[in-house]
């Protein structure tokens, strides 16, 4: 079986394997106080091109976007995120676990807009039962989106204006975000979501790593106690070095983006072969997230030797599948796929 459903099936890049046997017995500090998270950290602002931020280590996503979340927001208030949004949907109501409702807005292809939050903050103050009602403090975007589109730059200062305006955080979801920024119209930098953003994380459990994501905080306010909310919501983990470890193979010199363009150009062979065939798209994803329209008996068929996800129904006995290439995918593997469909 051929795995596409995600771009987690493998376990990590190879260097990062080498780097963690050959330092196993180094005894090192816990809680991500040892030299190599600390030099993680180094390597990722530079990266960023931006020394005044704080980098923080975690294992998982919902870990992080919960911890984020209630780091930010007073316990009266909401965060707004697109009804796609990995919050919204996938993270079996973590927000709200913490006392935090998720304020859905509709999506275009996986984006709101500076317009939908903007009119949401003013209905919500223009309401004369306002204090009744959870207060928007906190916009979430993910970059890339969940369906794999992209915020251009003039999208994201769109919105950083909206929310300077209206007094709101801006927090990005960058689970896939290597994939992001290798796409070929991407035009966001990681410098640009320093600048443009009060706190977002790389992603490295989609992108080589064995687990861990990296948190980059430009906001100086929510830069204070931060450690100890990580602690608080079981984030701090004792043996840290595990994850500042891979972030310094990933980031140390370009491996964390070169993996990331293998697994773009892995898709656009499925793109070509899409369009040679006259499969349509059921959204225009540049990344490694793809998803094609199939009838039902080839979906079938192709379930006997590969595994993909079925997203939604496109009628006419079709469905919407995701097709997720990775840092890891074969190229053989691609094309056997394209040689079966």
């Amino acid at each position: 079986m051929i795995r596409f459903d995600n771009d987690y099936t493998e376990g990590a890049h190879p260097l990062i394997l080498e780097e963690l046997m050959k330092t196993n017995t180094e005894q090192l500090p816990g809680y991500g106080e040892d030299d190599y998270c600390q030099l993680a950290a180094s390597y990722i602002k530079q990266h960023c091109q931006n020394e005044d931020v704080d980098v923080h280590f975690m294992v998982g996503g919902t870990q992080v976007n919960t911890t984020i979340i209630s780091a930010v927001l007073r316990p009266h208030q909401a965060v707004l995120s697109a009804d796609s949004g990995h919050i919204a949907v996938h993270e079996t109501g973590a927000i709200e676990s913490t006392g935090h409702k998720v304020l859905e807005l509709t999506n275009t292809e996986g984006k709101i807009s500076a317009e939908q939050i903007q009119a949401y903050v003013e209905n919500h103050w223009d309401d004369p039962t306002h204090e009744h009602i959870p207060q928007p403090k906190l916009v979430y975007l993910s970059q890339p989106t969940e369906l794999g589109t992209l915020y251009t730059k003039a999208e994201l200062q769109a919105i950083r204006t909206v929310c300077l305006d209206n007094n709101l955080y801006l927090m990005v979801d960058g689970a896939r975000l290597g994939y992001g920024m290798a796409a070929e119209n991407n035009d966001v930098t990681l410098h640009d979501l320093t600048q443009l953003t009060d706190m977002f994380y790389i992603g490295g459990t989609k992108v080589g790593a064995m687990f861990g994501e990296a948190i980059v905080i430009s906001h100086d306010a929510l830069k204070e106690d931060f450690r100890y909310i990580m602690k608080q919501r079981g984030g701090m983990l004792a043996k840290g070095r595990f994850l500042g470890l891979q972030f310094k193979v990933l980031f140390e010199d370009h491996l964390y983006f070169d993996i990331s363009d293998h697994a773009i150009q892995m898709a656009e062979l499925l793109l070509e072969a899409f369009k040679e065939k006259g499969i349509r798209l059921q959204y225009d994803s540049p990344t490694n997230q793809i998803f094609p329209i199939l009838p039902d008996d080839k979906i079938k068929s192709l379930h006997e030797n590969y595994s993909f996800y079925v997203w939604e129904d496109a009628g006419d006995g079709q469905k919407a599948v995701r097709i997720c290439t990775s840092w890891s995918t074969k190229e053989e593997d691609i094309k056997q796929f394209i040689a079966d469909l």
